[in-house]
């Protein structure tokens, strides 16, 4: 998923003659704390809502105003994971999006890209949740998927995390099915480690909203 497909067609963009009470109405309704400033297709900068504080003026235009995030932006076509990363490593609401010609598209926000995010982790979808442990030199996709596929179910979505054992890794899966008896028992017996098994709505409503927790937590929300 790009960049480009994750713009938000709510937020507007500030004039450079547009004042920080202006900036400040808008940043309330949509709950977001900074604002792109652009003049037609070309960026001029992020303004943030401590910026307008710092200057101790709402009336005055934004144009005048000391920028302190300078220009962050990414690119059209950049993945939705260095969106991710450039949002968390700024702490910023919302990003910029630029096309090669370095023009405004429009912005990624937090709130839709937390939207998009569960929609390609396939969370939306009804299914089972696998958490496996293992050596990082025994990590083998193809072993993985043929275990799932010969019981025959198929992985709606995988990711790889650290584990908290060094030289270990763990391996989530989303499984179309909710029935997940077959595929750990053929898992333990190629002597996988299964941390944990998720099946029932309550299991899968308490995963998401840990999973869900922590990914707004690295967005710094």
């Amino acid at each position: 998923m790009l960049a480009r497909e994750l713009i938000s067609d709510i937020i507007p963009a500030l004039k450079t003659s547009d004042t920080g009470t202006k900036a400040l109405s808008w940043m309330e309704v949509f709950r977001i704390k900074h604002l792109p400033i652009v003049n037609h297709t070309e960026f001029l900068g992020l303004i943030s809502d401590t910026d307008i504080y710092n200057l101790n003026d709402p009336d005055e235009a934004v144009g005048n105003h000391m920028l302190s995030l300078q220009k962050p932006y990414v690119s059209e076509d950049q993945h939705i994971y260095e969106v991710i990363e450039v949002l968390s490593r700024l702490e910023l609401t919302l990003v910029p999006v630029l096309n090669d010609e370095k023009q405004y598209l429009g912005v990624i926000t937090q709130e839709h890209l937390t939207r998009k995010f569960a929609h390609l982790s396939a969370m939306q979808h009804p299914g089972g949740i696998l958490e496996l442990e293992m050596n990082d030199n025994d990590y083998s996709l193809t072993e993985i998927s043929n275990i799932v596929e010969g019981n025959n179910a198929k992985i709606l979505s995988l990711y790889v995390s650290a584990s908290d054992k060094p030289t270990k890794m763990r391996v989530t899966l989303k499984i179309n099915q909710t029935d997940l008896t077959s595929i750990i028992q053929t898992f333990n017996r190629y002597n996988y480690t299964i941390v944990a098994s998720y099946m029932n709505d309550e299991d899968l409503d308490e995963f998401y909203q840990e999973r869900f927790d922590v990914f707004l937590k690295y967005l710094n929300i």
